[in-house]
């Protein structure tokens, strides 16, 4: 089966505390950007990647390749107004039979994951990768709120898969500011979306914190590959 990979680079940082867009910071010296696309390609090399970047990073990232003498093929399509526009964007360049969507700030996803989410959309079509939340959760605010059972609810990871022309109806659909994912998307078509285990280092980078986490982690995965 050919499948095709959308890494979402639109991102501008303004939690990270940064004027450098995210994806472009460093990571164990290379771009955040690199190690995403890295992971995709460890996992199939044929995978077909396709970066969304707002237009004005074009030839930053052109320059970055250079500089870091990066390799693996990909094509790049401007970034639309919302996350949904980047998408639809990138969609009609992608020929998979099989549709991966992923955050370029999440470099931590592991193969199992990417593994697990690619069986579970062949089976069913629509799939994403979660976790079970491990503090209790309360709803309300300071002065009214009530315990949740948190085994109802589950934390969401990418990225996430669908059957092509699942995703293509989908993003036929016009645009809602309702829209958080590709999964609540694939709802609005009235269509089942099926849950997978996705791995605790795939977290997505968006504080200082966060990159402090991940190169602790990413430290550790190079030490353990050596």
């Amino acid at each position: 089966m050919k499948l095709s990979v959308i890494i979402t680079a639109g991102g501008i940082g303004k939690r990270m505390g940064t004027d450098l867009p995210k994806q472009f910071l460093l990571l164990q010296d290379k771009p955040v950007l690199m190690h995403t696309i890295e992971q995709f390609y460890a996992y199939h090399p044929d995978f077909q990647i396709v970066i969304t970047l707002p237009k004005q990073y074009f030839a930053y990232w052109d320059d970055l390749c250079e500089k870091y003498s990066f390799s693996i093929a990909h094509q790049v399509v401007e970034g639309g107004e919302e996350r949904y526009h980047s998408i639809k964007n990138a969609l009609a360049l992608t020929h998979g039979e099989l549709i991966f969507v992923h955050d370029a700030v999440r470099p931590l996803v592991s193969y199992e994951t990417i593994k697990s989410v690619e069986k579970c959309a062949i089976i069913n079509s629509a799939a994403i990768p979660v976790l079970p939340l491990k503090e209790s959760l309360r709803k309300g605010n300071e002065n009214d709120s009530e315990h949740v059972d948190r085994s109802q609810y589950w934390s969401v990871q990418t990225p996430q898969a669908f059957q092509r022309s699942l995703l293509v109806d989908a993003y036929s659909l016009p645009f809602s500011n309702e829209i958080t994912d590709d999964a609540s998307l694939i709802e609005r078509l009235g269509e089942k979306v099926y849950l997978t285990t996705g791995n605790e280092e795939n977290i997505k980078l968006t504080t200082p914190y966060d990159m402090k986490v991940a190169e602790f982690l990413m430290k550790n995965k190079l030490a353990n590959n050596e």
